[in-house]
Parts: structure tokens; C-alpha cells; sequence
């Protein structure tokens, strides 16, 4: 089948901005490389929008959160990644979190047997010449970042992303862990809670400091991590506390053998549709695997602990998009290319098909030979492109989830308490004036 555009890469972003372009009735080449005998250091699986970290694509509420927000506004625009989420999701209290194999294999299924997708595992070492998306993601192949430099003209930057350890069910000991949401919040009891005493914890958090991590290759040093997921000894490092504050912080959970909070808690959060897997929630770490298996399991609760994967730690690398891309995302000095997802810099799942989308959306509109204006900065899409394309300085960019501190104040005094829900009245509003508005043409060549 002859394409209308090319699509290179088929994670999150390139799956959703497949989906978009096929629906609008365009010829799609979808290329990954995973499949026909290539790899990549974090991987596991050959399916398409393979989720490699967290399950989880955070906060559902679309009334007081910046990613519930998002969450909304794909759905209203047709995701792909939203609708397979929806239907593979597992119980994660106000988040939504999916069974990650189910989840992977229907967006995969959804794509293969698309009538406008031609799924091809090949890997690309070359920029197309022709209308293009490129989605590699944070770990494009040697040949092909290096062709993006060269076209570019600016280096890469990069960081660290972690992978959590994912736990066996039936290996945890419920008569130490109990059911409780997440710190006490809501009324549904979605998360395995394993409590410490001050002298676990301090064994635990030393433990941490003195585990033999994994060392950095040579191409890997000198280069900084994500604030957003930063391995759990590089947190311990920072001080005593600092996991009391963070992923251990036992606010509100009552351990129902003492009527009292922990010292400490480690949550777990489940990981796939049976609930026989479960994942230990912002544990992502570079220590060696049996350093892992041995620390871990001085958890209370996690003693007898079984574990379906280790955690790891991969190098991302991204663009200066704020000064390389244009407000649609193309690369401004060769137009046929548009980029999408983790390479432009936006973080976490749902941003990159955020993204993903968008550049779906606008390149369909070029090839019916229209324009179509970015969204507002007002809804979630507009505000996380906004950031990726130009209102980020680029000597000082970083990777960014969506956040309300990425939208346009608020106008005026406003209650604390009110001022979310004013944030996502006035993102739908603004979405629907948006979608309601004609296209215009583009202009005569």
C-alpha cells in the first residue's frame, strides 16, 4: 500500500498519531523496529505503546488535575490511547492505571487491522523525505539520532528514566500489609500498604546509601536525572527524611494491627487485569538486582517477596524543541518533518501521546491543505505544546508533565481551593471554542 505519510516509531506518541492520521483517512507507514530483530535497552515486548515503567497514567479527575484534564480532552478528540486504556484498566483509585499486557496488545490489534495502516517492523536509519513523523522516543536507534543531529544542528540533551520492581501477588504477606487508597484518600482501597518502624526504616534507608548500584557506562555519565522519577536511593541521599516525605509517607493510613500510622509505609499498586502482579510505586532504582531482591525484602510484608521484574534505569534523550520546532511541530528547517512524544521533551505516558496526537492532527490537516491552529493555551493540550514549542527557554530545558503551572494564571483573587476547578472549567470551555471553529485554508503556495 503506498502511504501518504511516514510514522517512525511505534510507542505511545506514533501509535496515537497512526490512529489519528488512519481516521482521517490517510495512508499510514508505521515503522517499528521492535520485531524484526532489534532491541532496545529497555523493552521488553514487541507490542505497539509497550508501557516500560509505571502502569499508571496518573490522575483521572478531570476537575482538579492538570492530568485528568488531558485525560478529557484526548477522549474527546478520539484517542486511541485513551479508549485502550479505558477498556484494559485495573483498580488504582482516582488514577488510571491499565492491565499493561492487555493494554499494549489492543492498541497493537487496533492498528494492525486498521484498513489505512501498513505496520512495518523495520528499523529506520535515515530521515524520510517525504510528510513524516518521527516518534523514536528516548531511545532512538544510534543511526537514526544521529541523523536527527545532523539535521538539527544542536546536540541532544538527556536524563535518567527508571523502571519500579513489580511484585507477585500471592508473595506478599497480608497478615503485615493491608488494603488502604492512597494515603487515606477516597473511599476505595486500591494499594497493598507495607508498614516500617523508625528502626526498619533507618536500617532500610541505610540500606539504600550502601547497595551496590549498577555503573554508569562511559556515554552515560555526566548526565542528570528526571525530578519526576528519580531513583529512590538518589532521593535517600538527600536526607533521612526525604522518602517520609515522598513515596514512603505514611499521612493517614492507619495500620489496622496498631489503630496508628507507620513510621513509614511502601505502597504497592496493581499492575495488570488478574491483579497478580504489583508494582512498588516509586521504587525505580539503579541498584544491582540482588542487592534489590535482598533489600526489598526486608519490607515488612515483602519478606517472602517473588519479583516479575527488577528495577533498571535507561537514558532518555530529547531535542530543544523550543527553539527547533514550529507551533505545529515541524522541524523548521525541513518542514516534511514533524516530531512527536518523549523526543520533543514532554514527560511522562499520556504527554507523549498528548503529543502524539497533536501531530497527528496537524498533519492531517496539512494534507487536506488546510491549517489548524494549535489548541489554546488555556486546555492541556495547548498548554503542554505551548511549552514544548516556545514558551520554555531553551538553554535551560527540561522534560515537563502537564501542570496547571504550565497554563495561564488565573485572572484576579481567587480561593486556593477554587482556583483548580476554575483552571479545567475554563480548559473546556476553551477546547470546545476550539473545535467549533472553522479551518482556514492554507495559503497559495
Amino acid at each position: 500500500m503506498t502511504h501518504d505519510i511516514h510514522i517512525v516509531g511505534g510507542g505511545l506518541a506514533g501509535s496515537e498519531a497512526a490512529w489519528q492520521l488512519a481516521e482521517a483517512g490517510f495512508k499510514v507507514r508505521l515503522s517499528e523496529m521492535r520485531g524484526s530483530g532489534e532491541k532496545t535497552p529497555a523493552h521488553q515486548t514487541e507490542g505497539l505503546a509497550e508501557l516500560v515503567c509505571s502502569n499508571s497514567f496518573r490522575s483521572d479527575d478531570a476537575e482538579a488535575n492538570a492530568v485528568g484534564l488531558l485525560h478529557q480532552e484526548m477522549r474527546t478528540l478520539g484517542s486511541l490511547i485513551l479508549a485502550q486504556a479505558d477498556r484494559h484498566r485495573v483498580p488504582a483509585g482516582s488514577a488510571l492505571a491499565v492491565d499493561r499486557d492487555g493494554y499494549s496488545q489492543g492498541v497493537t490489534d487496533a492498528l494492525a487491522n486498521h484498513p489505512n495502516v501498513t505496520l512495518v517492523r523495520e528499523r529506520v536509519d535515515s530521515l524520510p523525505e517525504g510528510p513524516a513523523i518521527l516518534a523514536t522516543g528516548p531511545l532512538t536507534a544510534p543511526a537514526l539520532a544521529e541523523a536527527i543531529g545532523g539535521a538539527t544542528g544542536a546536540e541532544a540533551l538527556a536524563f535518567f528514566d527508571a523502571l519500579a520492581p513489580i511484585v507477585y501477588r500471592d508473595s506478599i504477606d497480608m497478615d503485615v500489609a493491608w488494603f488502604a487508597s492512597r494515603w487515606d484518600k477516597g473511599e476505595t482501597k486500591d494499594y497493598i500498604n507495607c508498614p516500617l518502624t523508625k528502626e526498619e526504616y533507618l536500617a532500610f534507608h541505610a540500606g539504600l546509601i550502601e547497595g551496590e548500584k549498577t555503573p554508569f557506562k562511559e556515554w552515560e555519565k555526566d548526565t542528570p536525572y528526571f525530578e519526576g522519577c528519580m531513583p529512590i536511593e538518589v532521593m535517600a541521599e538527600r536526607g533521612v527524611d526525604t522518602l517520609r516525605y515522598g513515596p514512603m509517607k505514611p499521612v493517614g493510613l492507619d495500620d489496622p494491627r496498631t489503630g496508628r500510622w507507620p513510621y513509614a509505609v511502601v505502597q504497592l499498586r496493581q499492575d495488570n487485569a488478574q491483579g497478580s502482579l504489583w508494582n512498588i510505586v516509586g521504587f525505580q532504582t539503579k541498584l544491582k538486582h540482588s542487592e534489590q531482591v535482598r533489600l526489598f525484602r526486608t519490607i515488612p510484608g515483602l519478606q517472602n517477596a517473588e519479583f516479575a521484574r527488577l528495577g533498571g534505569l535507561h537514558r532518555n534523550t530529547f531535542i530543544k524543541s523550543p527553539e527547533l520546532l514550529d507551533p505545529t511541530l515541524r522541524l523548521k528547517n525541513r518542514p516534511n518533518l514533524r516530531f512527536a512524544g518523549q523526543i520533543t521533551g514532554c514527560e511522562g505516558y499520556i504527554e507523549s501521546a498528548a503529543v502524539g496526537l497533536l501531530a497527528g492532527r496537524f498533519a492531517a490537516a496539512e494534507l487536506r491543505g488546510e491549517t489548524l491552529a494549535p489548541p489554546p493555551p488555556e486546555t492541556a493540550l495547548g498548554a503542554l505544546l505551548g511549552h514544548i514549542t516556545g514558551a520554555a527557554t531553551a538553554e535551560t530545558y527540561q522534560p515537563m508533565n502537564v501542570n496547571f503551572g504550565l497554563f495561564p494564571p488565573i485572572p484576579g483573587r481567587t480561593k486556593k481551593a477554587d482556583r483548580k476547578r476554575m483552571y479545567t472549567d475554563r480548559g473546556r470551555t476553551a477546547l470546545a471554542e476550539w473545535l467549533n471553529s472553522p479551518p482556514p485554508a492554507m495559503p497559495a503556495a
